[in-house]
């Protein structure tokens, strides 16, 4: 089984559309038919902090990494036999979120 990291991409502007309860139905359904792995939503960019190593010594900076209008706001990590499944659990996902969802395979 190959993990799938499921992305929710947050839009600046855009509005998204989800039914209360929506996104916990998909989790339960993600357990239930032994894909789920990890996932969970992600506070603010504003929360966010980047460390970089240079030459031994760390440097951590407040903020993202990269200023833009679309970012990751949560995420799934999920186990399917092929690319085909990730998509459809993405899909799901999608529309319980209302958000779209970037699906990449994990490297093995």
């Amino acid at each position: 089984m190959t993990q799938y990291l499921l992305g929710v991409q947050f839009v600046e502007g855009e509005s998204a559309e989800s039914a209360p309860g929506a996104v916990d139905a998909v989790n339960q359904d993600m357990v239930a038919q032994g894909v789920w792995v990890f996932g969970g939503g992600l506070e603010p960019r504003s929360t966010a902090s980047v460390v970089r190593a240079t030459q031994g010594d760390l440097l951590i900076t407040d903020g993202p990494f990269a200023e833009s209008k679309e970012y990751m706001a949560g995420f799934w990590v999920i186990e399917a036999p092929d690319l085909e499944t990730a998509h459809a659990w993405a899909g799901r996902a999608a529309q319980a979120c209302g958000r779209p969802i970037e699906v990449t395979p994990f490297d093995t």
